[in-house]
């Protein structure tokens, strides 16, 4: 197991944006239960999960762009990347390669969504809150 665990840590996660956080909380509990599915669960839980995904990644979106934020850039870059990702698997899922998509889950994306969230994130929710 690695050290980033699909639970919310409240100093690690909590940035101080209710929008962003309430939005983080919810991706983590939703990589939990797809850790925790069974086989029958996981795929009506991963469409879930690219749902939440792609709504939250389009808000972040939207607050970068209403405060002309310079990185907008490379952070939706980054979201077009990580969606693409969660696409090209759900057609490996649909394919039958449960495995696969569920090793990406359990070791990939709780990583992922950390170092996004430390890098990424807090740099946006710092440059948010200092405006007027």
């Amino acid at each position: 197991m690695s050290k980033h665990e699909a639970r919310w840590d409240e100093a690690r996660h909590t940035l101080g944006l209710d929008e962003v956080d309430i939005a983080h909380r919810e991706f983590i509990t939703q990589v939990a239960a797809l850790i925790a599915a069974t086989d029958a669960e996981f795929p009506a839980l991963f469409q879930t999960l690219i749902a939440h995904a792609r709504e939250h990644f389009m808000a972040e979106g939207r607050l970068m762009r209403a405060a002309k934020y310079q990185g907008l850039g490379v952070h939706e870059g980054e979201h077009h990347r990580v969606l693409g990702e969660l696409q090209q698997l759900n057609r490996t899922l649909k394919r039958g390669h449960l495995p696969l998509v569920r090793a990406y889950v359990r070791e990939g994306l709780a990583e992922w969504f950390d170092t996004h969230l430390a890098m990424m994130d807090g740099a946006l929710v710092a440059f948010l809150k200092k405006q007027p």
